[in-house]
Order: structure tokens, then C-alpha cells, then sequence
């Protein structure tokens, strides 16, 4: 690694005069030098980021409203490249509450000036910010770099798991007033506040009249469920159906990339509502204390790309004990009929 080195550690250099320059409050160096650490970042030393990520992510209240953000991606950047997301994350959860605080107040105070519709994020100009204030335009413009950075840290176990439920709760609350109004579904940063990890899962595979009890973990959404659900179960040679291939279950727990699946079943409620292969696991309900997910057959044949729904996150499912008759028929008594 000493060989590898180049001889200086110039990204971190420049973290250190970025650091410097804000702290001093000189805007226009500040500036320059969060460009050096932009043009210095492709170049830097794998040892480098563990060290400027939780840096960078210590001087975010330090740094002005706007540039924060893009202070934010630079982190999420460096957890991506080796940086502790554990200690990088509490310093991005607070800026995404603020800056969603400010989404919120945009939405309000644009419809309170005439409403109209709505600039996207990126298109927010002089005249919406004298419309509606600077602080609720900087809000508004920078919350997709403040998902970016946000879903940077989800991607962690570690993170998703330490971050208290009433506070991933807060953020989903403070979120959906926000994508109500804009019509904008912020659709990364809400699945990834939903994603659930070490859940016990009960399937009901009706056809056959069996249940299976099983366990969940960094899921981003139901169509990698599905296929998951299929490589564990028909693959498993529990229940007859279409096995995905080897490398359509492998994409969606931790290979890259994407290829072409078939639906094996019809994902339900116990009261027979249909759980959306769009939506998330969190979709399905709690019954006695467990998610219980009913497997129909498919009304038609469905496709989709087999893959994850976060690249950066790895997912896992899997069967703890296959249910036996009595107590899979304690679980059916829950379920309305097929329909």
C-alpha cells in the first residue's frame, strides 16, 4: 500500500484546507477548495476516505445551507469508498431533517403565493427563492443531494439498525407531506427508510395448503422479494412454480447488475388485497405480531429485471423451518378466501 501511495495524500490534503477555510469563514476558499477535493476525489488512496468521510461529515453544520448538500454527496461518496457510515450518519439524518423542513415549508408557501406548478429541485431559480424565502428554496433545491447522501448510509445494515425506529419514523413523516404536495415521490429515499432487516416473514403458499417462516434483511422492494421468495421456495422444491436461475436470485442478494425474471406467484394480504411487486416489504401486514404474506397463483404471466432495488445494499431471505399443518392452519384461519 506504501507503494500505492504517490508519495502524498493530496485528497486529504484538501480536506484539511476545506476544513480550515470553513472554519474561518472564507466563503470564496472554502469554494476553491471543495472543487480541489471534487477534482482530487477520482485520484485519492483507498486509506484516504475512512478518514475524510466522518471529516467532512463533522463540519456539515459549519458549512452554509446550500453548499451543505453538496458537502453531504461528498460524504455519502466516501462511505461508498470504504468511510464508517456508523459515524458519518448522524450528521447527514440531521441535515435530511432540515432540509426536508424546508421542502415543507416551499410546498406551503408556494401555494399560500398563487401555487401554480411547482419547479423540480433542480430548477429552482432567483424568483422562486424571492417568492418563497431562501431558506425554504434551499430546502426544496437540495433535498434529492440529501437523499443521495441518506441512502449512502442506508445502504448499511449497521446504520439501518442503529438508527432509532422513531427517528427513521420522524423522517417518513416529515417526507410525505413533502411528496404529497410536490407531486415529486422522492421514491429512493422512501423505500430506503423502509426497509427492514432481521423481520420474521410467515408465506402462505395456498395452492398447496403450506407455510414457511422466514426471515428478511435489506429487501428494497417487493420485486426482489418475489424473486427471492421463488429461489427459496420453488427453488427449494417446497412448492411448484418457475425457479429462477442462479444468477436471477444471485443479482437480487449481492451480485451486480439486472436480467430477466418470471413471476412464480401472486403476493397477498391475509385480506386479500394484492401486495404490489412497487411497493416494499413494510406493505405487508402485521398479524399476531409477524408479517403474514399469502403466495396465490398468478393471474397472468409477469417478467420483470431480476436485481435489487438498492445496487449498494445486500439483501437476504431465508427459510427458517417450513411450518407444520396444524400451525399453518392456525395462520390460514387469518386469510379471506380466494377470490
Amino acid at each position: 500500500m506504501i507503494f500505492g501511495r504517490k508519495g502524498r495524500e493530496r485528497f486529504l490534503e484538501a480536506v484539511a484546507g476545506f476544513e480550515a477555510a470553513v472554519r474561518e469563514r472564507d466563503a470564496s476558499r472554502s469554494q476553491q477548495l471543495m472543487q480541489e477535493i471534487q477534482r482530487r476525489y477520482g485520484d485519492a488512496g483507498d486509506w484516504e476516505f475512512p478518514q475524510a468521510g466522518p471529516r467532512l461529515a463533522a463540519l456539515l453544520a459549519e458549512v452554509p445551507p446550500g453548499p451543505r448538500a453538496q458537502v453531504a454527496v461528498l460524504v455519502g461518496a466516501c462511505v461508498e469508498r470504504g468511510a464508517d457510515a456508523r459515524d458519518c450518519a448522524p450528521y447527514i439524518f440531521h441535515g435530511l431533517a432540515e432540509a426536508l423542513g424546508g421542502a415543507d415549508e416551499f410546498c406551503r408557501r408556494w401555494e399560500a403565493t398563487g401555487g401554480g406548478e411547482m419547479p423540480a429541485p433542480d430548477s429552482v431559480d432567483e424568483a422562486a427563492f424571492e417568492r418563497v424565502g431562501q431558506e425554504a428554496a434551499v430546502g426544496w433545491g437540495t433535498l434529492p443531494q440529501w437523499e443521495m447522501a441518506s441512502v449512502a448510509m442506508l445502504n448499511h445494515p449497521a446504520v439501518r439498525t442503529g438508527v432509532a425506529p422513531d427517528r427513521r419514523t420522524r423522517l417518513l413523516e416529515a417526507l410525505r407531506p413533502v411528496q404529497e404536495a410536490s407531486g415529486h415521490d422522492f421514491t429512493c429515499l422512501h423505500h430506503a427508510l423502509l426497509v427492514l432487516d432481521d423481520e420474521p416473514l410467515i408465506a402462505l403458499h395456498r395452492p398447496t395448503g403450506t407455510g414457511y417462516a422466514l426471515r428478511m434483511t435489506g429487501i428494497g422492494d417487493n420485486f426482489q422479494l418475489h424473486t427471492l421468495l421463488a429461489d427459496t421456495l420453488v427453488g427449494g422444491g417446497h412448492v411448484p412454480g418457475h425457479a429462477p436461475s442462479a444468477q436471477e436470485a444471485a443479482v437480487c442478494r449481492d451480485a451486480p447488475g439486472q436480467v430477466p425474471t418470471t413471476g412464480s406467484f401472486n403476493l397477498v394480504t391475509p385480506a386479500g388485497e394484492w401486495v404490489w411487486n412497487e411497493g416494499t416489504p413494510s406493505d405487508i401486514p402485521v398479524v399476531d405480531g409477524v408479517r403474514l404474506l399469502v403466495l396465490d397463483p398468478p393471474p397472468y404471466q409477469r417478467g420483470w429485471p431480476a436485481g435489487r432495488f438498492f445496487p449498494g445494499m445486500t439483501g437476504e431471505l431465508v427459510l427458517e423451518r417450513v411450518l407444520d399443518p396444524a400451525e399453518t392452519g392456525r395462520w390460514l384461519a387469518h386469510c379471506a378466501p380466494a377470490n
